[in-house]
């Protein structure tokens, strides 16, 4: 607190804190953000390097999915999201065989 006193340790014109409301997580998915993404991505479709993804998933092979791993992570540059591609291309896949059968 301060005394209104020019030295000290508490110096200076005694003023109140303002209280401030919660703080805002910026990047969190909130269900707007979540079910806008899900609609684009049912209108727009996969991009031209998710159908090659998921063209090597179909054919398949020993090493698939190291394959899909090492084209994702040329085209997206990282481990993560490299990774987290591979996944959603295989979702993608698994939901689409399960709405065909």
């Amino acid at each position: 607190m301060s005394t209104g006193i020019a030295v000290g340790l508490s110096k200076g014109f005694p003023t109140e804190k303002k209280s401030r409301g919660p703080a805002r997580c910026k990047g969190a998915a909130t269900a707007k953000a979540t079910l806008c993404r899900e609609v684009v991505r049912e209108v727009s479709g996969l991009l031209a390097y998710e159908r090659r993804l998921m063209d090597m998933l179909k054919i398949g092979g020993a090493s698939a999915e190291k394959r899909m791993y090492k084209f994702a992570k040329k085209r997206l540059g990282s481990h993560k999201r490299a990774n987290k591609k591979k996944e959603d291309v295989k979702d993608v896949y698994a939901r689409m065989r399960a709405k065909n059968a």
